[in-house]
């Protein structure tokens, strides 16, 4: 991470693609995928924002996002609120008559940001290793505009995620289900589970939730083009 006395951030990747998920899925987008994260989730598609990156000034970031034809931008990581110049990115972003949204793990407070930018929350199920339950804390600041997240990667995953669904007040209105497949390059890492399943699921139980597939990953492969 940066030291504390630089005043911008540290970038992993700038780029304009399709939406690949959430209520927008298809829609152009604007994607800064900003450097560093305190999780290690087992089935994590973009690791090697982890490390390394580069220092950019906002001017800088704005300089480089300013040919692309959208005014959606999508702000991620890593965890795109470890950063402590991400609240004056998205000020400035919004200054500029963009419309800014963050995914975030939650596990870190949402306070700064809420106000200004659609939040989707990407609840860490048990497969990912990661299940601390840090996201509740900020369940009481979301919108009705922000979205929830549940990344389903073993029928457990899809149960527990079911359970939160029953036993808390999820104040969003669209609730996100992501089936993640095993990981070829990774046996055992997680069980994965088929879209089909997940799918037939939602539709036995009834649950009021917005099935989604990572379709940039259907159109260019499993690789850093979207997100």
């Amino acid at each position: 991470m940066a030291p504390m006395h630089f005043d911008g951030l540290v970038v992993t990747e700038i780029f304009h693609s399709l939406q690949g998920e959430t209520s927008r899925t298809g829609v152009p987008f604007i994607f800064i995928r900003l450097t560093g994260c305190n999780l290690r989730c087992t089935y994590c598609d973009s690791a090697y924002s982890f490390k390394g990156g580069q220092r950019m000034k906002i001017s800088e970031i704005m300089e480089t996002i300013s040919p692309f034809k959208t005014r959606q931008v999508l702000i991620t990581g890593g965890e795109p609120l470890l950063q402590r110049q991400t609240p004056a990115l998205v000020q400035v972003l919004r200054e500029n008559n963009y419309e800014v949204s963050i995914e975030t793990h939650g596990e870190i407070s949402i306070e700064k940001v809420v106000n200004s930018a659609r939040i989707i929350l990407d609840v860490k199920t048990p497969s990912s290793g990661m299940n601390r339950e840090g996201f509740k804390k900020n369940l009481p600041l979301l919108k009705l505009s922000d979205e929830i997240k549940f990344v389903i990667a073993s029928k457990e995953d899809y149960f527990w995620a079911k359970s939160i669904l029953e036993t808390s007040s999820l104040p969003c209105r669209e609730i996100l289900f992501s089936p993640a497949l095993a990981a070829k390059n990774s046996p055992g890492s997680f069980p994965g589970i088929e879209p089909q399943w997940l799918a037939e699921q939602i539709l036995t139980d009834g649950l009021a939730v917005r099935f989604q597939l990572q379709i940039h990953k259907y159109i260019w492969g499993a690789d850093r083009t979207g997100v």
